[in-house]
């Protein structure tokens, strides 16, 4: 499978190649620069970190991950946290609801729905497949570990706001662009529409507007 793309090399390399078909691409990378890649490892604790950051501010999720590893244990796995009660995890900071998701995590990765060692070897759709069977875990957790994790070269997130106004702005829209429409627009962008989303969220952050 084609991981591992998204180097900053890659990304460099990707970008330059579309902003000689596209002068809207050119134009923001005279703007913005190239964007940075974003790396993150394959990890049961990736997964973890996305449900107890759902709905939380990036300071808000941090404190209450270093509570809950303080009370399983640093690099945790399923069987951690069948020892802690619900009532310790609750106490941690984790509503009700992100308990459920967790131990939802903790059973798939237990019965092999969610092989997350797998994953590397699996196409896209598969990746989604695995990562969806998951509660709590939807397409756009399924995108951002294919885009940090797995840095496969022609994910396309347009569940992600940032995204779509960073697409929207890159390309003179007056307009966010919907979902819908968004996904019409990348095709232009194939088979490095990954690199396109890190220019959306750079071009979204440091544009001048």
């Amino acid at each position: 499978m084609n991981n591992f793309q998204l180097t900053n090399t890659h990304i460099r390399d990707q970008l330059s190649e579309l902003a000689t078909k596209d002068h809207q691409v050119e134009a923001a990378l005279d703007l913005v620069g190239f964007p940075p890649e974003r790396v993150r490892d394959q990890s049961f604790g990736i997964f973890l970190r996305v449900i107890v950051g759902q709905q939380l501010s990036v300071k808000a999720a941090a404190t209450i991950f270093g509570r809950v590893e303080m009370l399983v244990g640093e690099n945790s796995g399923p069987a951690d946290f069948s020892e802690i009660p619900d009532d310790a995890l609750r106490t941690a900071g984790l509503s009700k609801q992100k308990i459920a998701y967790v131990r939802s995590l903790c059973a798939t990765v237990s019965d092999g729905t969610l092989d997350i060692a797998a994953l590397p070897g699996l196409t896209d759709e598969e990746i989604v497949a695995s990562i969806t069977a998951v509660k709590g875990l939807g397409v756009w957790s399924a995108h951002m570990y294919m885009l940090s994790s797995l840095g496969r070269p022609d994910v396309w997130p347009v569940g992600d706001l940032a995204v779509r106004v960073g697409v929207g702005r890159i390309i003179g829209l007056e307009e966010r662009p919907t979902e819908k429409e968004t996904q019409e627009i990348g095709e232009r962008w194939r088979p490095y529409r990954s690199a396109i989303a890190l220019l959306a969220w750079h071009f979204y952050s440091n544009a001048p507007f």
